[in-house]
């Protein structure tokens, strides 16, 4: 079993947390060629990272890889018994695919100050703390991971995106995002502690401190 990612990709860093905390038998690949090259199409058409080879069968999407690996490597669980538990951490990987990333995201083409647009950066960081607003209001009581005392497939979606979040936006001058939010931030200080996050934020560090140069 194969799983193609890139270190820094904070959805391909996800499904590396999940392989993590389960110990589960996946060797961790780079796109062959890159994640447009004709030998990576032929594995994932979509050219998007992560994909996952489960012996010949090919998955993508960073939250249904998740869910397959939670099915196929059951302990330790990462996904509570109950469907109202099973739903909300599920309410939680889908508000971080389609409401957190997005606005982030369209910071990553701005982070240059010479080139960058001022008007798309203010509305991208109004749209992130509003987003970081409404995060705060879903996650558990401080003193428990994201949806309570478990650490569940929530916490592998949200940690590798608030590492971005929490190092992106102070170069655009933004609002310190643990600022004024205290569930968030006892959470990203409680869930950076895991092995599992642990090693996986470190990889995303080290490719980060590559990309701007200080890597070599």
């Amino acid at each position: 079993m194969k799983l193609y990612g890139l270190n820094l990709s904070n959805f391909a860093t996800k499904s590396r947390i999940a392989v993590y905390e389960k110990g589960a038998n996946v060797e961790i690949a780079s796109p062959p060629g890159g994640m447009k090259s004709p030998e990576y199409l032929k594995i994932n058409p979509l050219g998007k990272i992560p994909a996952l080879d489960a012996d010949g069968t090919i998955i993508a999407e960073s939250e249904v890889i998740n869910e397959y690996l939670e099915e196929k490597f059951p302990t330790p669980a990462l996904l509570p018994k109950s469907p109202e538990a099973r739903a909300k951490i599920r309410v939680l990987t889908r508000f971080h695919d389609l409401y957190l990333d997005p606005p982030l995201r369209g910071l990553f083409g701005q982070l240059n100050p010479k080139s960058r647009d001022e008007k798309i950066v203010n509305e991208r960081l109004s749209e992130l703390q509003t987003r970081l607003d409404q995060l705060e209001s879903m996650l558990a009581e401080p003193g428990n991971f994201a949806a309570g005392p478990d650490f569940t497939l929530a916490d592998c979606s949200l940690a590798p995106t608030i590492f971005f979040v929490t190092n992106v936006l102070p170069g655009f001058g933004a609002q310190a995002p643990l600022e004024h939010r205290p569930r968030l931030a006892a959470w990203w200080g409680k869930v950076q502690e895991r092995p599992s996050v642990k090693k996986a934020l470190a990889e995303m560090a080290e490719a980060m401190k590559a990309m701007l140069g200080g890597g070599r």
